[in-house]
């Protein structure tokens, strides 16, 4: 079947996987037996707001609650407090959000269960610095862990040996039974990970944080250093008897998505690819190796048989290069992508589930075999602005971004490409 407009068949893919990462089917799968006394609700990330209130939708009994998501992500709820605060860099209504949460725990008893919405996001949220390091400390760490080029999970383990809240010491601060609902945004799907696991402790150790310090030549502040270097910087491990009786449950990921757009393709008479749910590396490798095959099966038919569509999800980085750029780790594997398919007929997009590819106001880029002419037409050089990490100015100046506005969850990055 021909495509007429590679474009509207692209975002009518991205749509599918958004709509399969919705929160409340998942929380409706996995709703915890009502408690004999209190259920108090805590939560971070970029679609915690609508996991509330997807929550309060389906619970049918008293709550009570605070949630901390993005500026501009907040949804309308009854009973569950909505603060919004500041991503990717954290800010001081995001430190307030982390003690509402803290104090949201204290003096509940074994009777009562705590539902705890986490999805991705919730790192920086929630900016919850320990004694001797403060909230500008945590704000240099982040900005030097998101220029490192480090994989989300090497981030991670640094992140949650900085904080008083993340690794599992939230759900430590309660004697109340912990279930949390998590939309993963990681490569793997480890719940420890998807959001530095505030209520959910994994195995890593600070020593491995300092390796991940030494691998990415990371300039942390002397306190953070000072901090990682003495036991207070232990993180309560899985097997600790506190946690015993708590539960967590992924309730959508990248994967789930993955298969949504691929039956969709399907329906249209393309032959859906699924290349991996957890892609990580630099994204303008990724996107040579993803250009590479699209390319071989639109010369020899192979390995694929088109017209096909190649899916991919996980979650790229990027190393800065230069300062000045905009545009995040989507907009980034477009651009390369760009340059390697340049007068090819070969179309695609990659934008982030969440909405918001890194900093700017767009989910990512579409890109195609016309690109590199017409950026070239608009007196812009590629390769220069992808040299500079300024993918956000190509796709602007040439009409190209891909816009969609908050989403409501986050299963991190989509790519699609279509070879006709």
């Amino acid at each position: 079947m021909a495509v007429s407009s590679p474009r509207t068949f692209l975002t009518s893919l991205f749509h599918a996987a958004v709509r399969a990462a919705d929160p409340l089917s998942g929380i409706k799968a996995h709703l915890p037996a009502k408690p004999k006394g209190r259920t108090v609700v805590i939560g971070a990330g970029k679609g915690a707001a609508q996991m509330a209130r997807a929550l309060e939708s389906v619970w049918d009994a008293p709550l009570d609650g605070v949630v901390v998501t993005r500026y501009g992500y907040g949804c309308e709820t009854k009973k569950i407090d909505i603060i919004e605060a500041a991503h990717p860099v954290p800010d001081a209504a995001g430190l307030s959000a982390s003690k509402r949460l803290v104090e949201a725990l204290k003096d509940l008893t074994a009777d009562d269960l705590v539902i705890a919405l986490i999805c991705g996001g919730g790192s920086a949220l929630l900016p919850a610095p320990p004694e001797g390091l403060t909230l500008e400390d945590e704000i240099a760490l982040n900005e030097r862990l998101l220029a490192s080029g480090a994989p989300i999970s090497a981030m991670n383990v640094v992140r949650k040996h900085l904080s008083t809240i993340k690794g599992g010491r939230l759900a430590a601060a309660t004697k109340a039974r912990v279930v949390s609902l998590i939309v993963s945004d990681i490569p793997g799907d480890n719940p420890a990970h998807v959001a530095s696991g505030p209520t959910v402790p994994d195995r890593s150790t600070r020593y491995e944080a300092i390796e991940v310090v030494r691998q990415y030549g990371l300039q942390l502040p002397k306190a953070a250093l000072d901090h990682l270097s003495s036991p207070a910087a232990d993180a309560p491990l899985r097997d600790d008897p506190i946690f015993a009786g708590h539960e967590h449950h992924i309730i959508a990921s990248a994967g789930v998505s993955l298969e949504a757009a691929a039956q969709l393709a399907k329906s249209n008479g393309i032959t859906p690819v699924i290349l991996s749910d957890s892609i990580e590396g630099e994204s303008r490798d990724a996107a040579l190796v993803h250009a590479a095959i699209a390319r071989e099966v639109l010369g020899r038919n192979r390995p694929f048989e088109k017209p096909a569509v190649i899916l991919s999800g996980g979650e790229t980085t990027v190393t800065l290069r230069a300062k000045g750029g905009r545009g995040g780790r989507n907009g980034e594997f477009a651009l390369a992508a760009a340059l390697a398919i340049d007068g090819y007929d070969i179309h695609l997009l990659a934008a982030d589930t969440d909405g918001i590819d890194g900093s700017q106001d767009n989910a990512g880029a579409f890109a195609d075999g016309t690109t590199v002419r017409r950026l070239r037409e608009a007196g812009l050089d590629p390769r220069r602005l992808l040299d500079g990490n300024d993918s956000y100015s190509a796709f602007q100046a040439i009409g190209d971004l891909f816009e969609t506005g908050p989403t409501g969850t986050n299963v991190n990055d989509f790519r699609a490409i279509l070879v006709r």
